[in-house]
């Protein structure tokens, strides 16, 4: 099993940041770019991943009264994840996304991981700025 984490630090509540986080319609705009997640009966969902061009069977479940964010591949143990958000002073909150993988052919490797989860977080910061700065967004 290999395990990334990354965490980011964003100027929004908790709240906000978890709504964006959480808005399955939404995820495209913050999740690594080749990956689409389609929504079927929640918490089934399928990844289409453009590298690949497959479609994987998966699960994701939002706990808003925890802040957290759950996935993982429903079929096969080929990888897990979550994304946890939790408030700091000053109105601030730190957001960490953690993967597993426990299929080395599901793991594309610790660059393209690392690479992957630093972009989605500020992808991810871009959207709760734009939708604190813009609430009507």
């Amino acid at each position: 099993m290999t395990e990334y984490e990354r965490s980011r630090t964003m100027p929004a509540q908790p709240e906000h940041v978890f709504d964006q986080a959480a808005n399955i319609g939404r995820l495209d705009s913050w999740l690594p770019e080749a990956l689409h997640v389609e929504a079927e009966e929640l918490p089934a969902v399928t990844v289409h991943e453009d590298r690949t061009d497959e479609d994987t069977s998966a699960v994701l479940r939002a706990q808003r009264e925890q802040m957290r964010l759950e996935w993982g591949t429903r079929d096969h143990g080929g990888y897990a994840g979550w994304l946890q958000v939790a408030g700091l002073d000053g109105g601030a909150s730190e957001v960490t996304v953690h993967l597993s993988f426990f299929d080395a052919g599901h793991d594309p490797g610790e660059r393209a991981v690392a690479d992957a989860l630093d972009s989605s977080l500020r992808r991810l910061e871009e959207q709760v700025r734009l939708r604190v700065e813009h609430p009507a967004g």
